[in-house]
């Protein structure tokens, strides 16, 4: 309604459509758009909102999450999958940010963070980490275990014994492992009884042939080599393929002179590891016991792929050279085995009958006075010692050097022959008949005790003395038996001129074996073990192969059976550079 100009007012009638006051019911099945589907404007893209029912305003609201707890252990994996890939740096960034968010309070990270830290050589870091592991978890037996084992490698053997006890009071049932390194804490005080019976009980419970190498290495520190030897055997029933176990029976059968045997093992230890160095010196140097040297050459230069800079292997291919009567090439091999181990007497050695073969005497009685210094209980050292002074004209100190080389070496009549004719030279005739009655006890004592008799050459030459000094024997009278021993004698007759510096044309195999030492299998590393080498006393399994020759006239029966061994025993000094390592423990 609206007014007009006449003053009065004009009704407008709007079609029924167009009236915006009418109510239009649109019946429910013609609707286009039901509830439960998006409105029009959305699909069209128009911008007219459109409010959802309060059906699906309550659907979409959810009830809040509860926060998540962050528990100390739940990196835990992450850390053991770096550390047994060996990803150490990023095992110890994870360890500190675990370390960090539970202030020092998680085990494992700490437990862990103690291996990498000894793996280091922060053995003592180590050991403060394991104990904070033990007053987070008392109950654990692992770590008091790795607390013992830190207190051995620290050379704190008492209190590794303690911890190892308390150990095995906390466990439910005999633990091997824990008998075991019982077992090399007492062999390192000494206890060798205690560790005898902690050895063999920890094979009562495990036969592991660690073991059976710790119980051995035991017997041979006892000098029961019998008993050794018999262990070995035992290990080889149960672990038939261990090359590292034939080896050593092999070195012990040659040690003890049973030749064949020992060639058993060895090639037995080939055929299961052909590139075995320890194995292969040691057959290597049964070839050069038996002047084989182009085959003892090839095998070292088999070994000299994997351990390039081994002194000992260096020495066995130098005598190798000495035999085949190389001597530049002896030398420039000696000369680098001394690099390598400068402080090794038998290569210093080596070095001294080299050169005074090629009558260098100065030279010679520099390498000799070194080794002299460096092992003054071998009497050879001297022998040779007192050769090349000799040669330089220096008569008292030579005479000397006789005199300290017989007090020291009471088995070898060569070191008596070789003294007779320096006596002879200087016209003291006494003298020299009392060497050469003296050579004759040692002779009837070297073929009582190994059946065989001196090289001929030698006995020559005894036999030619003895008829100028006047002196008959029924020692001189030829036999028919000989030994491989061939040397030459370094001293000149005036009257005959028998020998001369002449060139050693015997097998260089090792110098005799000291009396008294322990015959003890190498280890390395294993070693111990060894190791490499390496867990090893298991000491590693070291490689100590090593040849040197002997004086100027031939050995007796120690250098006779020492010659077809040219793998040397780890000696004691080895022993004590090597009783902390971890290989030792398992």
């Amino acid at each position: 309604m609206s007014s007009n100009g006449l003053g009065g007012s004009m009704v407008i009638l709007l079609p029924e459509r167009l009236d915006p006051s009418r109510k239009v019911e649109t019946p429910s099945h013609t609707a286009m758009n039901p509830p439960s589907e998006t409105p029009e404007s959305h699909v069209n893209g128009m911008t007219t909102p459109s409010r959802p029912p309060s059906a699906a305003l309550k659907a979409k609201i959810r009830p809040k999450k509860a926060p998540e707890l962050q528990t100390i252990e739940r990196r835990n994996w992450l850390i053991h999958l770096h550390y047994v890939r060996k990803e150490f740096e990023l095992c110890k960034q994870l360890i500190r940010e675990q370390l960090d968010e539970t202030r020092g309070m998680c085990e494992y990270a700490n437990y862990v963070q103690g291996l990498i830290m000894r793996q280091e050589g922060k053995i003592q870091e180590s050991f403060e980490l394991f104990q904070l592991c033990n007053i987070l978890n008392p109950s654990s037996i692992e770590n008091i275990k790795q607390m013992a084992r830190a207190l051995f490698l620290l050379g704190r053997h008492k209190l590794a014994v303690e911890a190892y006890i308390q150990a095995e009071n906390k466990c439910d049932k005999a633990d091997w492992e824990i008998h075991h390194n019982l077992g090399i804490c007492y062999m390192h005080l000494k206890e060798y009884d205690s560790a005898r019976e902690q050895l063999i009980f920890a094979l009562e419970q495990n036969k592991h042939h660690q073991t059976f190498a710790m119980l051995a290495k035991l017997y041979l520190l006892e000098n029961d080599v019998a008993s050794a030897i018999n262990t070995y055997r035992a290990a080889i029933e149960y672990f038939p393929e261990n090359a590292d176990l034939h080896t050593t029976l092999g070195l012990l059968f040659m040690q003890t002179g049973k030749h064949q045997q020992a060639f058993e093992n060895l090639g037995t230890a080939l055929t299961f590891d052909p590139n075995n160095t320890r194995a292969i010196l040691a057959a290597g140097s049964m070839m050069q016991s038996h002047q084989d040297f182009d085959v003892a050459l090839a095998k070292y230069r088999v070994a000299a792929q994997t351990i390039p800079e081994s002194p000992p292997l260096w020495n066995n291919i130098a005598m190798c050279f000495f035999g085949k009567k190389k001597y530049v090439a002896a030398i420039s091999c000696l000369k680098r085995a001394n690099y390598l181990a400068p402080f090794d007497w038998k290569i210093l050695y080596n070095l001294g009958l080299v050169h005074l073969t090629m009558q260098q005497y100065t030279s010679a009685f520099h390498f000799l006075s070194a080794a002299v210094n460096l092992r003054p209980t071998k009497g050879h050292i001297f022998m040779l010692l007192a050769i090349s002074l000799t040669y330089l004209d220096d008569e008292e100190n030579a005479r000397q050097a006789y005199e300290q080389a017989i007090a020291l070496e009471s088995r070898d009549p060569s070191v008596c022959l070789n003294y007779a004719v320096f006596l002879h030279n200087h016209d003291d005739a006494e003298g020299a008949r009392r060497m050469i009655d003296e050579f004759e006890a040692r002779v009837v004592k070297f073929r009582q005790a190994t059946g065989a008799d001196l090289d001929t050459e030698v006995m020559e030459i005894g036999a030619k003395l003895a008829a100028i000094l006047g002196v008959s024997g029924s020692v001189f009278q030829k036999r028919s038996g000989r030994t491989m021993l061939e040397a030459e004698d370094e001293t000149v007759l005036p009257a005959e001129k028998l020998i001369a510096a002449k060139d050693a044309e015997k097998d260089v195999g090792g110098t005799p074996q000291e009396e008294g030492d322990a015959i003890n299998p190498p280890e390395n590393s294993t070693l111990l073990v060894p190791s490499t080498h390496n867990p090893e006393v298991h000491d590693p399994p070291a490689e100590t192969s090593e040849t040197s020759d002997t004086a100027a006239i031939p050995s007796t029966s120690e250098q006779e059976a020492s010659n077809s061994d040219t793998q040397q025993a780890p000696s004691e000094e080895n022993e004590e550079s090597d009783k902390y390592k971890d290989e030792d423990l398992v």
